[in-house]
C-alpha cells in the first residue's frame, strides 16, 4: 500500500517512513507542502500523512486540496493541541490526528486503522 508523508523534519520523516517500511507500506516523502502537493497530484495513495507546521503549503492548505481531488484517509501530525486546531481538523474532513511527540507503533496503528477502515466503505 502506498502512502506518502509529508513532513519537514529531516530526521522525523526518515523515521517514520522507516517504521512504515518495516510494516510493509511503500512510503513517499515529501518535505514541505510545495512537494507533497506535486506527489498528490501525480500519484495514487491510499493515505496521507500530514504535518501541520509545513514551508509553502501548510498541513491545512494541502488538506484543502487533497479533499477536492477526492477522499484519500489524511492522518494530521501536529504539536498543537488547541480545541480550535482540532476543530479546524474536522471541518477540513481529517481522518485522525497524532499528537507529537508520538512512538512508531502509536503511528503504524493509526495507518492501520484508517486503512482498515478506507476497505470498509
Amino acid at each position: 500500500m502506498r502512502v506518502l508523508l509529508v513532513e519537514d523534519q529531516p530526521a522525523i520523516a526518515k523515521r517514520l517512513a522507516q517504521a512504515l517500511g518495516e510494516a510493509s507500506y511503500s512510503v513517499d516523502v515529501a518535505v514541505n507542502g510545495m512537494d507533497g502537493r506535486r506527489f498528490i497530484e501525480s500519484g495514487a495513495y491510499e493515505l496521507i500523512i500530514l504535518d501541520v507546521m509545513l514551508p509553502g503549503l501548510n498541513g491545512w492548505q494541502l488538506q484543502q486540496q487533497i479533499r477536492k481531488l477526492g477522499e484519500t484517509p489524511v492522518l494530521f501530525l501536529t504539536t498543537i493541541d488547541g480545541i480550535e486546531d482540532r476543530l479546524r481538523g474536522l471541518e477540513l474532513h481529517e481522518d485522525d490526528y497524532l499528537l507529537k511527540p508520538f512512538t512508531d507503533k502509536a503511528l503504524v496503528a493509526r495507518v492501520r486503522k484508517l486503512l482498515r477502515r478506507d476497505r470498509g466503505r
